[in-house]
């Protein structure tokens, strides 16, 4: 049911990659298929005026067929897990840098509540000296046991192994129980993975009292973090991370 079909949709103008000593904003956002409202998009305009931004990660993204939605002047690349005949839904990886490489991947299993599948991304971004970063946007799999949640994150863990360099995973994880944050922060250890702790983290969406929400780094230093407060938009609130190369 809605399975994605047809071509992703990706816009690639950039050609910058990035120098050591670089620093660049990160923006981690769950848009609830918002992305086409004028509210949403007057929000984010004036969010990356406060927090300025060369990242743009957003799950639940909505894009029509027809528009050319919000991003004319950024690279990006979606990784769907829904497409109808007007709109195309999934995570939304954009930036300013050059993509070297954007690999949309798809969940394994079926949502037991919607039938549908979750997916995410995966994005090279050259560095200067050489080699990449890696950049996963994560809308992680819901409505399904703690052992196919853990089998889905295994995979992506799977995929990022061999990668050597700097590694921003980050995204809406769906952790609300502690066996899926147990899951979650095996994950990470078995990466290298730090947690980039938010200021204001109250702002951050919780489900049972167990945030959803991460930016995860390494080979990256961390220089300032925000949890914003957009309560009036969506459902989540978007999660700000600057980092030095």
């Amino acid at each position: 049911m809605f399975k994605p079909k047809v071509v992703v949709p990706q816009q690639f103008i950039h050609e910058q990659p990035i120098r050591n000593g670089e620093e660049f904003g990160v923006l981690c956002w769950n848009t609830q298929k918002l992305t086409e409202k004028p509210s949403f998009q007057r929000v984010l305009a004036d969010i990356l005026t406060d927090f300025p931004c060369l990242f743009l990660l957003l799950q639940e993204a909505k894009l029509s067929a027809k528009s050319n939605w919000l991003l004319p002047h950024w690279s990006y690349a979606v990784a769907p897990n829904m497409q109808t005949r007007r709109s195309t839904y999934g995570v939304l990886t954009a930036s300013q840098y050059a993509f070297a490489e954007a690999q949309p991947r798809l969940s394994q299993k079926r949502e037991g509540m919607f039938a549908t599948h979750k997916s995410y991304m995966l994005s090279h971004h050259a560095l200067v000296e050489g080699g990449s970063l890696l950049v996963v946007n994560v809308h992680a799999i819901n409505f399904v046991s703690t052992k196919q949640f853990s089998k889905e994150i295994e995979l992506i863990k799977v995929e990022l192994l061999g990668h050597q360099g700097p590694l921003i995973v980050a995204g809406d994880f769906n952790v609300w129980s502690r066996q899926r944050r147990l899951r979650l922060l095996q994950f990470c250890r078995s990466l290298g993975l730090r947690k980039a702790i938010m200021v204001d983290p109250h702002h951050i969406k919780t489900y049972r009292q167990h945030p959803l929400d991460f930016i995860f780094y390494r080979d990256l230093t961390l220089q300032e973090t925000s949890a914003i407060d957009t309560s009036k938009v969506s459902d989540h609130n978007p999660l700000y991370a600057r980092f030095k190369l």
